[in-house]
C-alpha cells in the first residue's frame, strides 16, 4: 500500500521525528497535518507548523499546519474538523506530540507531573475519539503512537524518573486498548518506539552532542512508521514495535546509513534492554 490521497494527521510534527514522519508520508503524495503549537521560530523551537507545511508541499505531498494544543479539548476537536474540512477525512493519526522530565519524584514538580499525563496520555486518547468518525470511514485506517513496550519486568525503568515511566507507559496502554476497542471497525492501533535514542532537540538538551554522535537520525522511525501505515489495519494491530526490529522484518538489512556518526556504537534508548 502506498499513502497516496491518503490524510495523515500528525501532532507535535515541527521539528525531529514528527517532521522525518511527515515528509515520508509527503514523499508518497499524501495529505499531512502538522498539528502543533508552534508559529513562531526561536533558537530553542526552531521551525514552525507553516514551515514544516510548506516542506511537505515540496516533498511531494499536500501540508497543512493547524496550530493546536494537544492539552485542550476543543483545540483538537477544532483541529479535526479542519482537517477533514480540508481534505475531506482522516485515514491515520500520530501520536508524537510528548513531554518529557527524567526528574525524581522528590525534585518534579506536580505541575510537570500535570504536563506529562495530560501531553503523553490525555492527547492520545483525545486525539483518538475526536478523530474516531472519521478513521471508520477509512479503508485503512491507523492509529500510531510513540511509545514505548511496557516491560515491569524491567523495573529500574522506573528509578529516577517514576513520572515520565508512568506517563509513557500509559500511552502504551491507551494504544493497546485502542487495539481492542477498534478491532472489529478494522481500525489499527500501535505502538512505536526507537531501539536507540534519536537525534532530537530532547536528546540534544538531555545528552549534548555526546549523545547526539551516538544515535541516529529521525528518519529511521519515519521509515518505520511508514512500514506501519502501509500495513494491513485489520492484520497490523496490537502491537508494540521498535523501529530496528520492525524495519528488519521488512527487509532493511543496512542500519548504517541512519546513523548520525556511522561505525559509532550507539545508546540504547530509555525502557529498552540493552541487546
Amino acid at each position: 500500500m502506498q499513502l497516496a490521497g491518503k490524510t495523515i494527521f500528525i501532532t507535535g510534527g515541527t521539528r525531529g521525528i514528527g517532521k522525518a514522519i511527515a515528509l515520508r508520508c509527503a514523499a508518497d503524495g499524501a495529505n499531512v497535518v502538522v498539528a502543533a503549537k508552534t508559529v513562531v521560530s526561536t533558537p530553542k523551537t526552531p521551525g514552525t507548523i507553516h514551515d514544516a507545511a510548506r516542506e511537505i508541499d515540496a516533498a511531494g505531498g499536500h501540508g497543512l499546519g493547524i496550530q493546536v494544543d494537544v492539552r485542550d479539548q476543543a483545540s483538537i476537536e477544532a483541529a479535526v474538523a479542519e482537517t477533514v474540512e480540508r481534505f475531506g477525512g482522516i485515514d491515520a493519526i500520530v501520536n508524537n506530540a510528548g513531554a518529557i522530565q527524567l526528574l525524581p519524584t522528590e525534585h518534579l514538580e506536580p505541575r510537570r507531573y500535570d504536563l506529562m499525563l495530560q501531553i503523553n496520555v490525555r492527547a492520545t486518547w483525545m486525539l483518538a475519539k475526536a478523530a474516531l468518525p472519521h478513521l471508520k470511514k477509512s479503508a485503512n485506517a491507523h492509529v500510531v503512537t510513540l511509545s514505548p513496550p511496557i516491560d515491569l519486568d524491567y523495573a529500574r525503568w522506573f528509578a529516577g524518573h517514576t513520572a515520565y515511566t508512568v506517563s509513557k507507559f500509559a500511552m502504551t496502554m491507551t494504544a493497546l486498548g485502542l487495539a481492542e476497542e477498534l478491532r472489529r471497525a478494522g481500525i489499527a492501533s500501535n505502538t512505536l518506539w526507537p531501539r536507540t535514542t534519536i537525534a532530537t532537540a530532547a536528546v540534544g538538551m538531555l545528552g549534548g552532542d555526546a549523545l547526539m554522535k551516538v544515535s541516529r537520525t529521525p528518519e529511521i522511525m519515519a521509515d518505520a512508521a511508514y512500514a506501519i501505515l502501509t500495513s494491513d489495519a485489520r492484520e497490523v494491530t496490537g502491537n508494540s514495535f521498535l523501529d530496528e526490529d520492525l524495519l528488519r522484518t521488512r527487509g532493511v538489512t543496512d542500519f548504517g546509513r541512519y546513523s548520525v556518526v556511522e561505525g559509532s556504537k550507539l545508546q540504547t534508548d530509555l525502557f529498552v534492554r540493552e541487546p
